[in-house]
């Protein structure tokens, strides 16, 4: 499904080295490191949002590498930003309106969503749909994020530092709901400063320091790995 060979990228100066790392169908996979390691820009290359400066990117053995970040959602990657880039001015129904109509230029027969699916996903969603986004919390804005994401129809869903500054609660209702899209076979890529979250919802690991891939968890492998204090104090500051 996806797969980064020799990814070097930057703002100026490379900040990813010589990347590579793939997600296959029904994976779930997390990207983690501390801060400064190079996570976002790598979301940000799988966004569009950077060009890379050598590597590629492929999906489904299509090189996406040069596409333009607002059609990668044609080639089936949906992109939950830390920023979370709603319109915020519109409201949920609004919102969702706008993906579910992009989504249906979708290039792939996978998991398909409906409005009224995904509304029943989120239960902020559905009893909240005619008010505007500005006027939520940043945890019920998150799922808004989430579920505008579903209706883009992908194949691999892409969320970037999911649960940061959110309370308790809301992080464990967004974990169940990740729970349940991967039941349904979704894919997914949990770019991820918590160990704990990561290993709680992905099956392997790729750990991120100065840009460079240190360390893969394999499946089965996270207890070991966070067992190692060594490793993670190291690399992950835990």
């Amino acid at each position: 499904m996806l797969r980064i060979q020799g990814l070097k990228a930057g703002y100026g100066v490379p900040v990813l080295h010589d990347l590579h790392l793939s997600v296959g169908p029904r994976d779930a996979v997390a990207i983690v490191g501390a801060n400064g390691a190079g996570k976002t820009t790598i979301v940000r290359c799988l966004a569009g949002l950077v060009t890379p400066l050598a590597g590629s990117i492929e999906m489904d053995g299509v090189d996406i590498t040069g596409v333009p970040g607002h059609r990668r959602a044609e080639h089936g990657i949906a992109m939950v930003l830390e920023n979370r880039n709603l319109f915020t001015e519109l409201t949920i129904r609004d919102n969702l309106r706008l993906a579910e109509r992009a989504g249906r230029r979708a290039r792939h027969d996978g998991t398909r969503f409906t409005m009224e699916e995904v509304m029943g996903l989120f239960d902020v969603v559905r009893e909240r749909a005619d008010a505007r986004v500005g006027l939520l919390s940043g945890g019920q804005q998150q799922m808004v994020a989430i579920a505008r994401a579903l209706l883009l129809q992908p194949k691999l869903l892409v969320m970037d530092e999911l649960t940061t500054g959110l309370a308790p609660r809301i992080v464990k209702e967004i974990l169940a709901i990740l729970g349940r899209l991967r039941e349904r076979g979704m894919s997914i890529l949990l770019v991820e400063q918590s160990v704990a979250i990561a290993s709680e919802m992905t099956e392997r690991a790729y750990v991120l320091s100065v840009g460079r891939v240190i360390h893969e968890v394999q499946r089965g492998g996270w207890q070991a790995m966070l067992s190692d204090r060594t490793l993670v104090k190291a690399y992950l500051h835990g």
